[in-house]
């Protein structure tokens, strides 16, 4: 599957972005969604994942309560709402595809996913 992220920009704190991440190739509902993100110098980290039919969702405490995963399988297109944004969300966020198969638990670890989008710079000033 391939995976085109957009929506990232610069935005004050407090500010809110709608990260989108659009699959095209396979079947999008064979998958489990997830974001992560990487700021420099730092590792890859998870922010958010969603089931394949968006009645499960797992966040990073970090996020929870500010940010919101979602998905519409009629768009292929999977969501990260991002409110009262930080300087420390600044990162680049991707988006990433975890074949489930007949059932998966949603997964936090960068092993676990099989296909990765190119990567949206999300900039937080202060």
């Amino acid at each position: 599957v391939q995976l085109q992220a957009s929506g990232g920009g610069l935005v004050q704190a407090g500010g809110s972005l709608r990260l989108s991440c659009a699959a095209s190739g396979r079947t999008f509902s064979n998958y489990n969604m997830g974001w992560f993100r990487q700021s420099p110098g730092k590792e890859r980290e998870f922010v958010a994942a969603i089931s394949r039919s968006g009645g499960s969702t797992y966040y990073v405490d970090s996020v929870k309560g500010r940010f919101t995963i979602s998905r519409d399988n009629a768009k292929n297109t999977v969501y990260l709402q991002m409110n009262s944004l930080k300087p420390e969300d600044t990162a680049v966020y991707y988006c990433a595809a975890d074949w489930v198969g007949y059932w998966k638990t949603l997964s936090p670890n960068t092993s676990e996913y099989d296909y990765w989008g190119q990567g949206t710079l999300v900039t937080v000033s202060s």
